[in-house]
């Protein structure tokens, strides 16, 4: 057994149902797991960090990402909204982009991503995509804790003329993706001294039939999995949704006995009751009886002018909300602070979604949310999984109440450590073995050649400058 010692000015420890602030403490970690928090420790320990002037806190967990090809959205998706999906870009920038990223790229960005993740807060993530061994290999290597789906579903979605959204549907009703689904699990689960593991995430409630979703539900259920959706994403699939079945996504999942407090739900940004939708309903209130999980990516949103309405509501209610970033940047810091802001704006208050809310949000509910008692806090017993933040730095200086500043000023450059499983991952802000610069290379070559196959990829057949024109014109000789 080895035994570490953290000497802290601020530590954010877990007591009595929830965080407390301890001033001039100490946390004691023996091996993957956390001995002691108090103010006074008198046992030997192998190892001390001096944390004097510094801030402890329990990692961020990240409920929502695509690691494959997040990175590949900058330079291409802002200030892009098609007003015919009301402002969605799922429908023609994801398409184009899927359809021209290559393995090489998808591989660069998930290697890319694991010191961006690290550098940003998050000790814990949920990764929605189709590389999970790349993931796996990368979280094992790097320290990450990692829950890991692979997607699948009954059929995709279309664009033929920039009007309208269409279907493609399989012959096997997303089967086959199913069932590579499960032996994923079955790969990863448990590697790594249990840090990583993994879940089933049938893709989107509009490209899923009913008996892919009861199939999903049943199968995690029985294989104690998290179960993941996206859902209420956009108003195409709203509109879709109501066409196809009279009443609102929720209120379909809730028919077919889909909803449990095992899923983690993505988005759920327009329900029925919100000003996008206008429809009569009570899918917050649903949500919240249900006992169903939020992963709320404010930015992949808030970009585009599309805001919930808002976080503090659907907290009032009662909804389990967890934080995501779900896209660039990458960062849990950010997330936490635009999800308070945005809130605040939507709900014109400033005493709403508070500091309080947003980190209990990514840490407390998103440790619900996977259904675990050992995570996203410091007590004794809890998994040894740190964050150490400067209190002396430009943007962190001064200090009464630390969790206000890491959520409205702190940045990537305030976050000195991260330690998980008991084991520092990052230090001085170094990732061991991921250089930022030649991750950056590779990431920069793969979407050079995504946006070179773009043209083929898009219905209209226009290339990345028609698509998404660059803030400037050429300079012309």
């Amino acid at each position: 057994m080895t035994r570490t010692l953290i000497k802290a000015s601020h530590i954010i420890a877990y007591q009595n149902g929830g965080h407390r602030h301890l001033r001039d403490g100490v946390v004691v970690i023996e091996d993957d797991k956390i001995a002691f928090v108090g103010r006074y420790y008198d046992g030997q320990a192998d190892k001390v960090i001096d944390a004097t002037g510094r801030v402890v806190t329990p990692g961020l967990i990240n409920t929502h990402t695509h690691l494959s090809e997040s990175p590949l959205d900058k330079s291409f998706v802002e200030d892009r909204g098609p007003r015919q999906f009301y402002l969605s870009g799922l429908f023609e920038f994801l398409t184009a982009r899927d359809g021209a990223i290559t393995d090489a790229a998808r591989r660069a960005c998930i290697a890319y991503s694991m010191p961006e993740l690290l550098r940003t807060g998050t000790t814990t993530v949920m990764e929605i995509g189709w590389h999970g061994d790349v993931v796996a290999e990368h979280a094992e290597r790097c320290g990450l804790r990692a829950y890991i789906g692979q997607g699948y579903k009954s059929g995709r979605w279309v664009t033929r003329n920039g009007r309208s959204v269409d279907y493609d549907w399989l012959e096997d009703d997303g089967l086959a993706g199913f069932n590579e689904a499960v032996s994923l699990v079955e790969r990863v689960e448990g590697r790594a001294n249990g840090r990583i593991k993994g879940f089933l995430t049938p893709m989107q409630v509009d490209t899923c039939s009913e008996a892919l979703l009861r199939r999903s539900a049943d199968a995690a259920r029985d294989m104690k999995l998290p179960l993941a959706l996206h859902v209420s994403q956009s108003v195409p699939e709203f509109l879709e949704m109501t066409r196809r079945h009279g009443c609102t996504p929720i209120e379909w999942l809730r028919k077919i006995d889909f909803l449990s407090e095992r899923c983690i739900l993505g988005h759920c940004i327009i329900p029925g009751e919100s000003s996008w939708a206008n429809y009569q309903a009570d899918d917050i209130g649903i949500l919240a009886d249900s006992g169903a999980n939020v992963a709320h990516a404010v930015w992949v949103f808030a970009r585009r002018g599309i805001a919930m309405e808002s976080f503090a509501r659907y907290q009032a209610r009662g909804v389990n909300m967890t934080i995501a970033t779900d896209t660039c940047p990458q960062s849990m810091i950010e997330a936490m602070r635009w999800t308070a802001v945005v809130s605040k704006i939507q709900d014109r208050q400033t005493q709403v979604a508070t500091a309080t809310d947003v980190f209990n949000a990514a840490t407390l509910n998103g440790a619900r949310a996977l259904g675990r008692e050992d995570i996203g806090r410091i007590a004794p017993g809890a998994k040894a999984d740190l964050l150490i933040w400067r209190g002396d730095s430009l943007f962190m200086t001064p200090v009464r109440d630390p969790i206000r500043n890491i959520v409205f000023s702190a940045t990537a450059e305030d976050l000195d450590t991260s330690i998980i499983d008991g084991r520092i991952v990052m230090e001085n802000g170094i990732v061991p073995g991921y250089d930022p610069v030649d991750l950056g290379r590779a990431v920069q070559a793969g979407a050079e050649a995504m946006w070179a196959g773009m043209q083929a990829r898009d219905w209209a057949g226009r290339d990345i400058e028609q698509l998404s024109p660059s803030s400037y014109p050429a300079f012309q000789d």
